[in-house]
């Protein structure tokens, strides 16, 4: 029989899908054998063991049944001194930059110390009698979320006082790409402790990896560390978080356009705090050629919203489909443009927009009218740079 053009067409598309089949299997195998480090628990109980351990943790520490990790180490007989608790507390219902409090946990009586206002660093009493510090927070792969930097002070003050800490690794939302200007010392918070860019592509354990391998903890000093493996992850697989990082982190799609939002902090324009969509919308009142409106209200996780009362014209972001795998400049440098207010620069006075962005140089850069591929080609080769240091700690197929 002789197959005309359009059969052949039809019988090679037939044996690309059969073929394919077995790959889309194993990839959703692949996916559903995954499973965080908290799940495994033979890796690192054994490593407990009549230890005397400080857990650094958030509501985010929770196994895949939803117990929450502290509950599942208590059940288990582990030795538990006190709780570390991130920016937004144990519980994670505290506005960003909100001072918390030490106190009790009400569920198992022990003592949590915050990690964030006037005690970022672990205190060395507060390291007394400890044998290991175990790390379990869910990160979202960016410079400028504290967890990292919170990360770095608990391995600097363990190396001080001869304490090992062991992570449990979690998914990076951002993973597999890098994107971004990178840090510079000048520019250096707690928003931003080491020349990283933007997003540097790492797991929250690959990262403590290479605060120790490069050796940027203070003077030098290197921590006793121990990273679990997640098991089945990929760099380019996205698998979502077990609870929202944050009060206004709430959902993926709040988390996937982070990176490229979170620049307006540092300006006169709102990213949602105190509505519905936080990190999903940006608006102000000085930007009113834009269709959409909206208007900041306090909330729980954000009491006193910025821009707090004020009808805010801006865009909607939160119906788009993509998963967006870059930094996006555009609705930043489109903001810009359409800002007018003469009693009131875009940029607010305490310049957090250049901590934000680690330097000056973006701010100058949307001042003097530079396109969003002139910016981006400008970060080229420092990422290149960086992407030499990032390969070394690569634990996961990318």
């Amino acid at each position: 029989m002789i197959l005309s053009f359009k059969n052949k067409t039809l019988v090679f598309i037939l044996l690309i899908y059969f073929s394919s089949i077995p790959f889309i299997k194993s990839q959703n195998q692949f996916k559903d054998c995954f499973a965080t480090a908290a799940d495994r628990p033979e890796l690192y109980l054994p490593l407990l063991k009549n230890k005397n351990v400080i857990v650094a943790a958030n509501q985010t520490s929770l196994l895949k049944n939803k117990k929450h990790l502290v509950d599942f180490l208590v059940e288990n007989n582990i030795k538990i001194k006190s709780i570390f608790a991130p920016e937004h507390g144990f519980r994670g219902v505290a506005d960003a930059g909100e001072h918390v409090k030490n106190g009790t946990d009400s569920k198992t009586g022990l003592p949590i110390v915050s990690l964030y206002g006037d005690n970022k660093k672990p205190k060395s009493e507060y390291l007394k009698g400890a044998d290991v510090i175990l790390f379990d927070i869910q990160d979202v792969g960016v410079r400028f979320y504290t967890y990292i930097s919170t990360l770095s002070y608990i391995m600097e003050a363990a190396a001080e006082n001869n304490v090992e800490v062991i992570v449990l690794d979690r998914p990076n939302p951002h993973d597999g790409y890098t994107d971004g200007p990178i840090m510079r010392d000048q520019w250096k918070s707690f928003i931003g402790l080491h020349n990283v860019p933007v997003v540097y592509g790492l797991t929250i354990g690959e990262y403590g990896k290479m605060v120790n391998g490069e050796k940027w903890l203070k003077n030098g000093v290197t921590a006793k560390y121990t990273l679990i493996p997640m098991l089945n992850y990929h760099k380019q697989q996205r698998y979502g978080v077990s609870d929202k990082p944050s009060p206004n982190l709430p959902n993926d799609k709040s988390i996937n356009l982070y990176p490229s939002l979170c620049f307006f902090e540092g300006t006169q324009v709102s990213v949602g705090r105190g509505t519905d969509l936080p990190f999903q919308i940006y608006g102000s009142p000085w930007t009113k050629d834009f269709p959409y409106q909206f208007t900041p209200k306090p909330i729980e996780g954000a009491k006193d919203p910025f821009l707090n009362g004020k009808l805010c014209y801006g865009e909607n972001l939160s119906q788009r489909s993509q998963d967006l795998r870059q930094i996006n400049l555009e609705w930043l440098l489109k903001a810009y443009k359409n800002y007018k207010n003469p009693q009131q620069d875009f940029f607010l006075k305490n310049l957090f927009f250049d901590k934000l962005a680690g330097s000056d140089e973006l701010r100058k850069q949307i001042i003097s009218g530079k396109s969003e591929k002139e910016i981006k080609d400008s970060w080229k080769n420092d990422l290149d740079n960086f992407e030499k240091v990032r390969q070394k700690y690569i634990v996961y197929p990318n």
